[in-house]
């Protein structure tokens, strides 16, 4: 079967929410109703005080809903605690709610124990009933195996991150469920400990002792750009593992080129236009190995605005980015302006950096 499922956020009665509830009204009228459901998620407060939840604002909710023609088929209650029968029993009754559609939707330690608990409530089956398809019962071990592999780790690491919107945690949320992921991959528990990066421009890093790796995510701005640089240049002489993504990646150039290669002063024309050595910069600002500025016109690449989505990336064999892919030939979304100027590529290699992907189309690194 193929099963579209619709979300839609926000609060029943808000005006910014009213044209898609009218959409989805009548998509249930068009489509029917054996083929089409309504599962509405509320919540429902516990007073820990009282040792009590409190239905009404979903028996609110509901109604707000129901008033504009919509008469949800499921109700998800989320609570940090089981709502006893007698709860359900009374949101059923003044919801127009069968019994059993009435879930429990409480707190979990990981997300990824929600399936095993909606399923011991029968949601799936409820589901499956409703819209009158027939399938053979769920197989959820790969769901028990990922929550054994996030609560039952082998190890241990501590991850810094050091970025410059660190005190709004959700700035770098897509990077912290990626590192969640690996670590159940492997077994591994991650810890990730945050640093901002201006205080690297007047503290020393040896608070970075303790870390098992440093990462440093993309940004935008001068801020905070000479403490990421600080940090890349501890990464490197503690011979600690290092991942720049973005702007980490042109940081670690910065500092290589500056402290290794002796080109006082590198620095991304982002920051310094008048950079004598401008080791990152937008491609129409690359000069070639004699000095000369490379012109470019409308049918080449000018970089001049963002590089958008997935990009084609050819990896060296042998190289340890190829072995951790597998591949030599990945695909990753970008998304920035400015490039590594190529004019640099073979005095930083003899100063020993090596270079060990490019992209396909124009050998950008």
């Amino acid at each position: 079967y193929d099963v579209a499922l619709i979300e839609i956020g926000g609060t029943v009665g808000d005006i910014e929410s009213l044209p898609f509830l009218e959409a989805i009204r009548q998509m249930g009228v068009e489509l029917g109703r054996e083929r089409a459901i309504y599962m509405h998620l509320t919540l429902v407060p516990y007073i820990r005080a009282a040792g009590e939840v409190k239905t009404k604002p979903t028996q609110h909710s509901v109604k707000e809903l129901r008033s504009i023609g919509i008469q949800p088929d499921i109700l998800l209650c989320r609570s940090e605690v089981t709502l006893p029968d007698e709860e359900r029993r009374k949101i059923a009754l003044f919801t127009n709610v069968d019994f059993d559609a009435v879930i429990s939707a409480i707190d979990a330690d990981t997300i990824y124990r929600i399936p095993r608990m909606l399923h011991a409530q029968k949601l799936d089956e409820i589901v499956l009933r409703k819209l009158h398809l027939q399938a053979g019962p769920a197989n959820l071990t790969e769901w028990d195996r990922v929550v054994e592999a996030q609560t039952k780790p082998d190890r241990i690491v501590d991850i810094a991150m050091v970025g410059k919107y660190v005190e709004l945690l959700d700035a770098y949320k897509s990077l912290n469920e990626a590192l969640l992921h690996a670590g159940i991959q492997t077994r591994t528990r991650v810890n990730i400990h945050y640093f901002d990066s201006e205080r690297f421009e007047r503290e020393p890093t040896t608070v970075l002792e303790n870390m098992d790796a440093i990462l440093v995510p993309g940004g935008f701005g001068e801020r905070g750009v000479e403490g990421k640089i600080a940090a890349v240049r501890f990464a490197r002489e503690s011979l600690k593992p290092y991942l720049g993504i973005c702007l980490g990646m042109q940081v670690a150039v910065i500092e290589y080129a500056r402290n290794v290669a002796g080109l006082a002063g590198a620095h991304s024309t982002e920051f310094r236009k008048d950079s004598p050595h401008p080791v990152i910069a937008l491609i129409t600002e690359w000069r070639d190995e004699t000095g000369e500025l490379v012109v470019r016109d409308e049918k080449t690449d000018l970089g001049g605005t963002m590089r958008l989505g997935a990009q084609r990336c050819e990896l060296n064999a042998g190289s340890r980015v190829a072995e951790a892919y597998g591949a030599t030939e990945i695909s990753e979304r970008h998304r920035h302006r400015f490039e590594f100027n190529n004019g640099y590529q073979k005095i930083l290699e003899t100063a020993g950096l090596t270079f060990s992907g490019f992209s396909a189309e124009n050998h950008l690194v």
